[in-house]
């Protein structure tokens, strides 16, 4: 996608470069490329040498310690990130949050939680998922009943990722109780270390802990900590997801597994003429993803906030992951490294997080193709 850019934005590509490949710690690179899992103190480290370089929110505004990158200098950096094995920086508080807090917050919540998510210091998790209310989000039932100036909190989420790391944790509570369950919804902000705030790691079925349920029983919250109206939880969780869906593709990604896949099938001498035809017809499919995100850039460029076409690149950008991890699986078959097998099962998680498929598929219908 090189003839795609600039001579300025090439450039900038090749500043990004150089610095990723000079200040990543080598023992977090040697872990990502191979596949190995992540501790807390890698995240910290990498977090903060981007602090330290002015790097580690390029998507904020200038004034709250964002860059004045435009959207293709920000999609050149999470490519250049991805190409030097450098590990993606936890979202929750970065890309998630923090957005919300800059655009729903008040002032006294901006000065409070963005310094600490911009050096951090302070680690966040996402509370929206329930056990009876995944892709349904709208029927969530952790309720948050008003006592004077704080709410009592009660309730589970689950498959959260990081919360065994976290320092605070933002949910989606109900405020209200009301005939359309989109409706009576508060986004709100809880620290971790409350009393009745209680996180159990589960297991998943590639060996891995990254994800918990996260049980609240009549945790105590001040009302100041509610971002935005109370009630105006459902549009600020649509404001979230919009900008998480858009960054979900992991195009960069693709094409480096697409490389390793390549090497492997050299390696192991697998010249079985369907199983190649398998990989072509990915990278076709990904190099038309590729493009499609670049005309998603060009609108953001133009002032267009990410909408629903961004649930197009999740949903093409998850199929193309899981279909790599499975072409690596059937080429190695039983004698699959240590790493093949965990990641396609890992991989299975991507059609689901960030909003299942399926409900992309909805969206696209309704919001795109005007369907009934």
């Amino acid at each position: 996608m090189d003839l795609a850019f600039s001579p300025e934005e090439r450039a900038f590509r090749d500043e990004v470069r150089e610095f990723i490949a000079t200040h990543l710690p080598p023992d977090v690179r040697r872990k990502v490329q191979a596949g190995d899992p992540l501790g807390k103190d890698d995240y910290a480290r990498w977090h903060r040498i981007l602090h330290e370089r002015g790097w580690v929110a390029p998507g904020w505004p200038v004034e709250y310690g964002g860059t004045d990158w435009g959207p293709v200098e920000r999609h050149i950096f999470q490519e250049e990130i991805s190409y030097g094995w450098a590990p993606r920086l936890l979202p929750f508080g970065l890309q998630m949050v923090a957005p919300v807090i800059i655009e729903f917050g008040n002032d006294e919540q901006r000065a409070r939680y963005l310094p600490a998510i911009h050096s951090g210091e302070e680690v966040w998790c996402q509370g929206y998922s329930e056990p009876g209310a995944g892709s349904d989000l709208a029927s969530l039932q952790m309720s948050a009943v008003r006592d004077g100036d704080d709410y009592l909190i009660s309730g589970t989420k689950t498959w959260i990722t990081a919360a065994q790391w976290a320092d605070w944790i933002f949910v989606l509570a109900r405020t209200e109780r009301s005939a359309k369950k989109q409706d009576g919804i508060s986004f709100i902000l809880v620290d971790m270390r409350t009393p009745g705030v209680t996180v159990r790691p589960i297991q998943t079925i590639d060996g891995g802990r990254e994800i918990n349920e996260v049980h609240l029983e009549n945790v105590r919250v001040p009302v100041a900590n509610r971002v935005g109206a109370e009630g105006e939880g459902w549009n600020i969780a649509k404001f979230l997801l919009e900008h998480e869906r858009t960054g979900t593709a992991g195009i960069a990604g693709c094409r480096q597994q697409l490389e390793a896949l390549h090497e492997l099938l050299a390696h192991e001498k697998i010249d079985e003429r369907r199983l190649h035809e398998r990989v072509a017809q990915v990278e076709i499919e990904l190099e038309a993803l590729a493009f499609t995100e670049l005309r998603t850039l060009a609108a953001e460029s133009a002032g267009k906030r990410p909408g629903p076409e961004s649930s197009i690149l999740k949903i093409k950008g998850t199929e193309i992951q899981q279909a790599i991890s499975e072409l690596a699986l059937d080429a190695l078959g039983p004698y699959a490294e240590p790493h093949v097998a965990p990641k396609y099962f890992n991989y299975r998680k991507t059609s689901i997080y960030a909003g299942s498929n399926e409900i992309q598929k909805n969206i696209i219908a309704k919001r795109i193709l005007k369907l009934p």
